[in-house]
């Protein structure tokens, strides 16, 4: 029983380790030393993939996440933890742990960096470079969904009405759809944002009430995902539309 409440409770690490202790050989580069971790139970605690607890060095703060540059240079300045915390699949940061004194000494560096006229005619140029690339993947995201969906040239106006209400929800940056990933071809993420709106705006799916089942809401998009590549074939093929056609009334409804 003992082991186990020493095994539970916050372990406090020591910084001592990092003063005058060589621990490698002279001239011999070292990497900074970092860590992944969870957040802690407690004010200045965290988790360890063990499940250890452990507590954050007495000179340590906790830099929050929102300024890039400086999140980047204070890991690479020397030891820190990463927060990260599991929702889902995803991972989401809660910060780092690093040595106050780091924390404050590139913070000022950045402050005077940034103040220099290099440093906005820098950003300025970043700015256009970015804007450039969102506008020419807009671009490429909407010929791809166009090339997907492939409809018949009697709905040739739906066709592309449909493509630009589509990469106009999925192609902002930020916003976290299937468009924004690069692991998959432009293909197939047209495929996925087309499918995705078709199964919010043309299905029942928003109002649904899926059993909390493992494999259930997958099993749920599947088949809609099915019904909306039948309602795409009608499209593709020129039949005539069916009154009440959800897919138009969305169209005429969200482009006008």
């Amino acid at each position: 029983m003992a082991s186990q409440n020493r095994s539970s409770s916050p372990q406090r690490v020591s910084t001592s380790h990092l003063a005058g202790v060589q621990t490698s050989a002279p001239g011999a580069s070292q990497k900074p030393s970092g860590k992944v971790v969870a957040p802690g139970p407690s004010h200045r605690t965290a988790r360890e993939a063990s499940g250890k607890v452990i507590t954050a060095p007495d000179d340590w703060v906790l830099l929050e996440p929102g300024d890039a540059a400086l999140t980047r240079r204070v890991k690479a300045a020397g030891d820190h933890w990463v927060v990260e915390e599991k929702h889902g699949r995803r991972n989401f940061s809660r910060g780092v742990w690093a040595p106050e004194a780091t924390v404050e000494r590139i913070r000022q560096a950045l402050i005077a960096e940034r103040s220099t006229d290099a440093w906005a005619k820098k950003q300025a140029a970043a700015a256009r470079r970015r804007e450039s690339e969102q506008t020419e993947y807009v671009g490429d995201f909407q010929t791809a969904v166009l090339a997907f969906l492939s409809f018949n040239d009697r709905y040739a106006d739906r066709a592309l009405r449909l493509a630009r209400v589509v990469t106009a929800h999925a192609t902002p940056v930020g916003s976290g759809t299937v468009a924004r990933t690069e692991r998959i071809p432009i293909e197939r993420r047209a495929e996925a944002a087309v499918i995705a709106w078709l199964r919010h705006q043309t299905t029942a799916y928003d109002q649904m009430k899926i059993p909390r089942v493992k494999g259930k809401r997958r099993e749920v998009r599947r088949m809609l995902a099915d019904r909306s590549r039948s309602l795409l074939a009608r499209y593709r093929d020129g039949a005539p539309l069916q009154p009440g056609c959800p897919l138009a009334t969305a169209i005429d409804a969200l482009s006008g």
